[in-house]
């Protein structure tokens, strides 16, 4: 029987199916058959990695608050998590013991792993310690297993008779509707049979990883041709005397694979110089009251994407495209060890003090690490202001499931000729957009960043 857990930050919690789930001493030894069982005897419940956000696939322990052995109430903070965007704290719904470890500090699992295992009674200690070493063991063995047995015997298999109950970790359910693998077919190796994304790749034909690695390996010594020497270049650079290797983080890891997720978009880029006389006069009078000059160039693009909607779009599969209702400004914000953009929603439909006061509240957020994942994950069109380091122009890359992304130069005197040809100094900035060309077009992009031109350069509306 599934249970919950609830994860919350120092501001603020929520809660969520987060997969405590109750086992038995004779279910543990026959999963296929617990429905069989007349009662359950003991109650050792796991406490699984929970999904903190809709990109997360592993966790990384920051730190347990309790430790093996103490009484834990329904309501207390238990373990400190780690996800791609911030660091959560896990509360446990049920009163109880916390018997035993199973991932130590520092240490990652995936997404609905077991991490620790909860007792009722200190009768039950003993067995749940059991059981934990008994996970790591099956943990253990696991690869050998996978490395051994052919693909296709998974597949064909013979599932259990009968009604039985499926124990999968959510990211093997994904990677099975993706794959198209009968689930209920596939055998797992996992702690108390449970399927993992492993069983799943095996059982769809999918080539280990270790393997992989040698095979390439062995092209890129064999063979003189250039993709394969590409592909080993990263591990043929010799070794700097004295450096020292610093593995990800698990926000670094996150912005890595977008980058590379990015790679398959076909992109394109604009830029459009920007008269900002205007806008500078209107931040030194709101500055005052609090409004930030990212503000006023994320009030003015959602303006702007307002008459453009094609720039709001998503597209997702390379076959169809989205257009979104909502108008949301994801804004790049540097913190420390990694990137992440708040999300600044509805930005067009609130007026510039109040949009300014929900950007202070998400950055404070930012940096302790406490947005919530709809606050990181909902952008529809980010902005990213390099130009308060006095940086002129860059281009940015798109992030994924996004059209477009707007990279903002400082505002500089700029020489210019007047309708006349008399030259003059009027302060300009150069605007960057980086487009999915997919769905986007250059037409599009153009007409969109005149408008944020027109926008910026009478800027009153901003205020109304």
């Amino acid at each position: 029987m599934a249970s919950l857990l609830q994860y919350r930050s120092p501001a603020l919690s929520i809660s969520c199916p987060l997969s405590l789930r109750r086992r038995s001493s004779s279910s543990a030894a026959f999963p296929g058959r617990r429905k069989q069982l007349p009662a359950v005897q003991s109650k050792i419940r796991e406490i699984f990695m929970p999904a903190l956000s809709s990109t997360m696939t592993e966790g990384k322990i920051v730190s347990w608050i309790k430790s093996e052995g103490e009484l834990l109430s329904k309501g207390e903070s238990v373990v400190v998590v780690e996800s791609d965007k911030a660091d959560m704290d896990v509360e446990t719904f049920y009163d109880g013991i916390l018997a035993a470890i199973v991932v130590n500090e520092g240490e990652t699992a995936p997404v609905g792993a077991p991490i620790g295992l909860l007792a009722e009674t200190e009768d039950e200690v003993a067995e749940a310690k059991s059981k934990a070493k008994g996970q790591s063991v099956v943990t253990e063995a696991a690869p050998p297993k996978v490395a051994t047995s052919p693909p296709p015997p998974a597949v064909k298999a013979a599932a259990p008779s009968g009604p039985t109950r499926i124990i999968a970790t959510p990211y093997a359910k994904k990677l099975a509707k993706q794959h198209k693998v009968d689930i209920n077919k596939v055998i797992g190796t996992g702690p108390f049979g449970r399927i993992t994304p492993e069983d799943v790749e095996k059982a769809a034909g999918i080539t280990p990883a270790a393997p992989s690695k040698s095979i390439s390996a062995a092209n890129v010594v064999a063979a003189p041709t250039p993709a394969p020497a590409k592909k080993g270049s990263p591990t043929s650079f010799p070794e700097i005397p004295g450096s020292t290797v610093i593995p990800f983080t698990t926000m670094q890891a996150a912005v890595s694979k977008n980058m590379m997720e990015s790679l398959s978009v076909p992109t394109f880029r604009v830029g459009y110089p920007v008269s900002t006389a205007a806008l500078d006069a209107l931040y030194d009078k709101v500055k005052p009251k609090g409004v930030t000059m990212t503000a006023l160039l994320a009030k003015a693009a959602a303006m702007a994407l307002s008459q453009h909607p094609v720039v709001n779009a998503t597209c997702k599969d390379g076959k169809s495209f989205t257009y979104n209702s909502s108008i949301n400004i994801a804004v790049a914000v540097a913190i420390n060890g990694g990137l992440i953009t708040p999300v600044l929603q509805d930005a067009d439909k609130l007026d510039l003090y109040l949009l300014s006061q929900k950007w202070k509240e998400l950055v404070d957020k930012a940096r302790n690490k406490q947005l919530q994942p709809h606050e990181y994950n909902s952008g529809t069109f980010t902005l990213s202001n390099l130009g308060m380091f006095g940086v002129d122009r860059f281009d940015a890359i798109l992030p994924p499931g996004q059209g477009a992304i707007m990279a903002v130069g400082a505002s500089k005197p700029t020489v210019v000729a007047d309708a006349e040809g008399f030259f003059c100094v009027k302060n300009k900035m150069l605007v960057n957009v980086t487009a999915d060309h997919r769905i986007i077009y250059g037409a599009d992009l153009a007409a969109f960043l005149q408008t944020f031109s027109k926008i910026v350069e009478n800027p009153e509306s901003l205020t109304m």
